[in-house]
């Protein structure tokens, strides 16, 4: 299905910029993710992100290694572009900032916990800011709230940190997934102007905050009774 004039409108939509962060270029982003994305794959997003919204608590030690290879190859990307417009050099400065980052995480792993626990925090009151439909040109201060918050938390409880960025990342893949499927069901029975996905995504500020943060919520709670019952657990 030819999805260029739908894509087109979003654009219009999305063509506000603020000077930092473009929050409609952002759904614009992942509106066409999830429209380019398959269902099988849509389908193990949604089985994976379920198991790291719940039990990503058992394996964090990895989930921590991972994002901060995943961090560092960004990075080590976005430094080899502005040395060098070469392709090979953009490719080694992934690699070579993925293994960094990755390396520093294993000696590091309660610091990196602590990091990565501000990030989330920081995400979700964004993500509150974007709720409240708020101006996108301060919307990095809403940022940089929850991340000290995240920070100081990471600091006090560090089990609160692991709980916090596992429940959010097993989120974001989720809705991710689940997302996916919707877009799927929309392709099959409706009108490409009036798809569910194309409405929650693009016209309701309040939608992906809340499909985010509530499943986060509920992930933090069960994970929190899993590891009391599990008491050998440690960090």
């Amino acid at each position: 299905m030819d999805l260029t004039p739908l894509l087109a409108t979003v654009t219009e939509q999305a063509s506000a910029t603020s000077p930092l962060f473009d929050v409609g270029e952002a759904k614009l982003s992942l509106y066409e993710l999830i429209s380019d994305l398959h269902w099988l794959y849509a389908m193990l997003l949604l089985s994976v992100g379920v198991v790291y919204l719940l039990y990503g608590w058992r394996i964090f030690r990895a989930l921590v290694v991972i994002s901060f290879g995943f961090i560092g190859m960004f990075l080590g990307m976005l430094s080899a572009d502005k040395l060098s417009s070469n392709d090979h050099a953009l490719m080694w400065g992934g690699i070579i900032g993925m293994a960094l980052f990755a390396s520093i995480a294993v000696p590091l792993m309660k610091w990196c916990v602590s990091v990565l626990g501000a990030v989330a925090g920081g995400i979700l009151t964004s993500g509150i800011w974007i709720a409240f439909d708020l101006s996108d040109t301060y919307l990095p201060a809403g940022f940089i709230v929850g991340f000290i918050a995240g920070g100081l938390i990471s600091f006090i409880m560090l089990k609160v940190s692991v709980m916090l960025f596992t429940s959010l990342g097993g989120s974001l893949i989720t809705v991710t997934g689940l997302l996916a499927l919707l877009f799927q069901y929309d392709v099959k029975v409706s009108d490409p102007m009036t798809f569910y996905t194309y409405n929650l995504i693009l016209t309701h500020p309040w939608f992906l905050p809340l499909a985010i943060i509530i499943p986060t919520i509920a992930g933090m709670l069960v994970q929190n009774k899993l590891i009391k019952q599990s008491p050998q657990w440690e960090i």
